[in-house]
């Protein structure tokens, strides 16, 4: 395929590992591992030509490292429009440490496969939230930052090292800090923390690295939709990665954004531009995806083109709000339709 596809992460876990979930029954990690080429297994049947893990394995995108850390239940709360929340936990005592890397996740993968693995990492501004603004006794904020920016590139060379095939930094927060912080201040803040991690690549390895960002995509639901993309755009292309994963199908002027993007998409990178959107019920046609494509194409530069889904379609593990089945019939749509896009270019 001429015009590179890729999904963006997480999927909807098979029903026997929900039973276990909820059941908290032993064997947890053999059922985590049948899900998991399950899931490549279907991916591959689907022609997908980059696959993933699906996150069979994590409670959720961002809390992934942090089990058995020294936390509380009650940190950063993120609300959503449809009313629900989700809850961070709260860092009690340092020093910060991932007690679980993704690359375990990833080795897992690429045992299954032959085919090119991507992996999903948690962005360290995510990870920032997890300081709590009363402070730690005894360790500093700064003693913090810099503890995640080197736990943060460990991870990342670590699945480097492993074979990914792109490793993507999950962004979410990045719009929401608009909303929280409507000045910039604290999407200014993200942005070089991020990049502090980020610069540390060479050229040739952050061409293997991605940045996605999206308003948010739980039970349905976003948290940021509201917020206009044209704040964040412009500062997130200033990250020092290859690869930029956009929502952009569920936006309600996608053409608009695309014009935003060709203005501000460094030169060199690559952005894949969201052709399905994980939140709507009704699954797109391989005619609609194709369509959006060629939108796209009017107004970036192919050899800088790809296309993913707008954005996880279960990204916390309790998230069963879209079906195991919709979910890989529109990521058939997006792989067939971006065929068809590349064969109406004459690629």
């Amino acid at each position: 395929m001429s015009i590179p596809t890729e999904p963006i992460g997480s999927l909807p876990r098979t029903p026997a590992l929900l039973d276990a979930l909820a059941e908290q029954a032993t064997g947890l990690s053999e059922i985590q591992v049948r899900a998991v080429a399950d899931t490549l297994a279907q991916l591959e049947k689907l022609g997908s030509p980059v696959l993933v893990d699906g996150d069979q394995a994590k409670p959720s995108t961002i809390t992934y490292p942090l089990t058995g850390l020294a936390t509380a239940p009650d940190g950063a709360v993120i609300p959503f429009a449809d009313g629900h929340t989700r809850q961070l936990p709260r860092l009690t005592s340092g020093p910060f440490r991932h007690q679980v890397r993704a690359d375990v996740y990833l080795k897992q993968a690429r045992e299954l496969t032959d085919l090119p693995v991507k992996q999903s990492v948690v962005a360290p501004s995510a990870l920032s939230l997890l300081y709590p603004a009363q402070g730690i006794d005894g360790y500093t904020r700064q003693a913090f930052l810099e503890d995640v920016v080197a736990q943060s590139e460990a991870e990342i060379r670590a699945c480097l090292d492993a074979g990914a095939h792109c490793v993507q930094l999950d962004f979410t927060e990045a719009r929401l800090a608009l909303k929280l912080d409507p000045s910039g201040g604290l999407l200014d803040e993200f942005i070089a923390l991020d990049n502090r991690v980020l610069e540390r690549f060479t050229e040739d390895e952050r061409a293997r690295l991605g940045v996605h960002t999206d308003p948010g995509a739980d039970m349905d639901s976003t948290h940021s939709l509201d917020v206009d993309y044209a704040g964040l755009l412009p500062k997130l292309f200033q990250l020092k990665a290859g690869n930029f994963y956009l929502q952009t199908a569920s936006e309600s002027d996608p053409e608009r954004v695309l014009r935003i993007v060709a203005e501000y998409l460094p030169a060199g990178s690559r952005v894949f531009v969201g052709v399905i959107d994980p939140l709507d019920p009704r699954i797109e046609t391989a005619e609609e995806v194709r369509d959006r494509v060629l939108l796209a194409a009017r107004h970036i530069p192919v050899d800088q083109l790809g296309t993913c889904d707008d954005a996880g379609f279960a990204p916390f593990a309790d998230d069963t709000s879209t079906s195991r089945e919709t979910a890989f019939a529109k990521i058939e749509a997006r792989v067939r339709g971006t065929e068809l896009a590349a064969e109406a270019l004459g690629l």
